[in-house]
């Protein structure tokens, strides 16, 4: 794979298809695009999956409570594309059991929810990861102990699946860029070319670590930025009107030995009714989401004292004996959903979640909204609209290919164990490595990479100072850091802490004893200088306090306790 330099050197245009934006949409469409035979360039501003694709709720699911608003299409395309990725990506869309607690107080009754999970079952034409089945309270309190049993009449438990969504982004990402496209990151559009017609005929970027300016020319222009998607459209025409309503979403994250779940334990919040979850995430639960309107700059999203203590509440009523308290969140994660908001909704989750095609005079196309199941659908749709524009404008290559993306493995697929045993992979990590990793780290490598780990777990046993851990009590491992710089497209630190790893969500001090160790191989592989390994120490640092940002508002005394 290219480095982060080589890309650069690779983006030469006239490119058939430019892509701004390196979210799950916009990879998808690298992807896709790349995988039919067109020459295509992706430019994102930070890194991938730096914006939302990283800050969702990390599931992959049909949308149980879409049939409540009598979505049915968007619950059908969904949980038909959770299946497809579950055979595409196995190692990064795995089964998670729902549970669904019922209540005497609850405004739907056992029959009722369990009517819906037939229909729900139904939609996936029974193919779910496994059916539904309904447990009465004595077996809920055997699987869900810390679950609040006052009243508690049953709870069918359903099956959806978890994924890690910023490796979900890069991977797919990674495997369009495997077919010969480029792909530049930290690299932000500040100009759309236009052509003598007015057409938009390339971008003029600005790269972020450099400062180095350049224009890039393509063919048609596909603006995939989520929630800057509006400001997008606005730097070639700042009179174009908004279309987007963005709402925010924040996650808390607690460790498992305050509150453990074996299931994601879906909550009415007590004083609003919105939909939350309780999701078991390895030695971490978090606890999410919000869904309120949000009117700043997307890049400066961050979870406020409200937040937090709106989620402490709807934890604490379901699950009384932890009693969790604020200082027991050790990360937040926020994010901006791209939702059409062109007509009005009587609140923030009565936002529609479908998606949204649409070419502006200048012929930019746009693609706003949906959710992360469903970006193979949507990355295909806005890629069928490029070739319409380019059959148009005569400007199509001679022959393109089917692009097979529900087929084809993302690369840590590849040699994936029908059967799902993982068990194997692990063994083939352990021995790739020589004796230098234990089961522990293995299983996490496993866990990240897939049959990729074999590769990253290869790497140190040729260097023993690559198989030691990041940061105590966690198993990630300096080999990884390489693999970032080397196979993953990873230019700064906080791709490697964030993104790469899940040391930025899941450490205690959220990697901040990590990162200099990282910046100090970041500095010998990319040959940094110290002024470099300071200001990213320094960016990090930043990007740390800003999930924290919350604690500045909690009173002094409060914090004291």
């Amino acid at each position: 794979m290219p480095s982060s330099t080589e890309m650069r050197a690779r983006a030469d245009g006239p490119f058939d298809l430019i892509i701004i934006g390196g979210g799950i949409t916009g990879a998808g469409a690298l992807r896709d695009a790349a995988r039919r035979g067109l020459k295509v360039c992706l430019v994102e501003q930070e890194d991938l999956a730096s914006g939302t694709s990283s800050r969702s709720s990390k599931l992959v699911h049909g949308g149980l409570r879409y049939l409540e608003n009598l979505e049915f299409s968007l619950v059908f395309e969904a949980v038909s594309e959770r299946r497809v990725l579950t055979e595409i990506a196995p190692h990064l869309v795995s089964p998670m059991g729902f549970l669904f607690p019922v209540y005497k107080r609850s405004r739907r009754s056992v029959f009722t929810v369990n009517l819906g999970m037939w229909v729900y079952d139904g939609l996936s034409l029974f193919r779910s990861p496994r059916i539904h089945k309904n447990l009465n309270a004595k077996a809920v309190a055997e699987v869900e102990p810390m679950l609040g049993q006052e009243g508690l009449k049953g709870a069918p438990l359903y099956w959806d699946c978890a994924t890690d969504d910023a490796r979900l982004t890069l991977e797919t990402a990674l495997d369009g860029a495997a077919q010969g496209a480029a792909v530049l990151t930290w690299t932000k559009v500040v100009g759309l070319l236009r052509g003598d017609d007015g057409r938009v005929c390339g971008v003029r970027v600005r790269d972020q670590l450099s400062g180095e300016e350049r224009e890039i020319a393509g063919n048609a222009v596909i603006n995939a930025t989520g929630p800057w998607s509006d400001r997008t459209r606005q730097v070639g025409d700042p009179k174009v009107r908004d279309r987007l309503r963005p709402t925010k979403g924040v996650h808390i994250v607690v460790n498992a030995e305050r509150l453990r779940v074996n299931h994601a334990v879906v909550c009415f919040h007590p004083t609003d009714g919105r939909v939350l979850f309780a999701i078991p995430w390895g030695e971490q639960t978090y606890i999410g989401t919000t869904d309120t309107d949000f009117s700043g700059d997307p890049a400066e999203v961050a979870a406020d004292l409200s937040d937090v203590r709106y989620l402490l509440a709807a934890s604490n009523f379901y699950f009384p004996a932890a009693a969790l308290e604020e200082r027991d969140v050790i990360a937040t994660w926020a994010g901006v959903r791209p939702l059409i908001g062109a007509e009005p909704a009587a609140n923030e989750s009565k936002v529609s979640r479908e998606h949204e095609i649409t070419v502006d005079p200048d012929m930019l196309i746009t693609i706003a909204g949906g959710k992360l199941t469903t970006y193979r659908r949507m990355a295909a749709e806005v890629v069928d609209q490029a070739v319409s524009l380019l059959m148009l404008t005569g400007k199509l290559p001679a022959e393109l290919r089917p692009a097979r993306t529900d087929r084809e493995p993302l690369a840590g697929a590849v040699g994936w164990p029908e059967s799902d045993d993982v068990g194997s992979i692990v063994q083939q990590t352990l021995m790739a490595s020589k004796g230098t990793l234990d089961a522990a780290v293995a299983k996490a490598l496993v866990q990240t990479y897939g049959t990729r780990a074999v590769d990253v777990a290869a790497r140190a046993a040729g260097d023993q100072r690559l198989a030691g851990r990041l940061s105590a009590g966690r198993d990630e491992i300096v080999a990884q850091v390489d693999h970032a710089v080397e196979v993953e497209l990873a230019s700064t630190l906080r791709d490697v802490l964030i993104r790469r790893t899940q040391v930025f969500f899941r450490a205690n001090d959220q990697g901040l004893a990590a990162a200099p160790v990282v910046v100090a191989r970041m500095a010998e592989l990319l040959g940094w200088s110290e002024a470099r390994a300071a200001a990213e120490l320094a960016a990090y640092a930043a990007e740390v306090a800003l999930s924290r940002r919350w604690r500045d508002e909690v009173p002094t005394a409060a914090a004291a306790g």
